[in-house]
C-alpha cells in the first residue's frame, strides 16, 4: 500500500473518530445542564480529534502533490 493509501485509510479513520466526538459534544449540550461537568473533557476531545484530522489531510495534500 502506498503512502497516500495509508494517509486515506487513516483519515478515513479519524474522520470517524471526529464525528463520534462531534455527535459527543452535541448530545451533551442537549442534556444541559444535566453533566455540565464534562463540558470541557468531551469539547477538548472534539477539539483534539479535528486538530489531528485537519493536520492529516493537509499531509495527505502535500503528499498527493509531491
Amino acid at each position: 500500500m502506498s503512502d497516500v493509501d495509508e494517509l486515506k485509510a487513516e483519515i478515513k479513520k479519524l474522520s470517524a473518530k471526529a464525528m463520534q466526538a462531534k455527535m459527543d459534544l452535541h448530545d451533551l449540550s442537549e442534556e444541559l445542564p444535566v453533566n455540565w461537568q464534562q463540558i470541557l473533557t468531551v469539547a477538548q476531545r472534539a477539539h483534539e480529534s479535528f486538530e489531528i484530522l485537519e493536520r492529516k489531510r493537509a499531509e495527505l495534500s502535500a503528499a498527493s502533490l509531491a
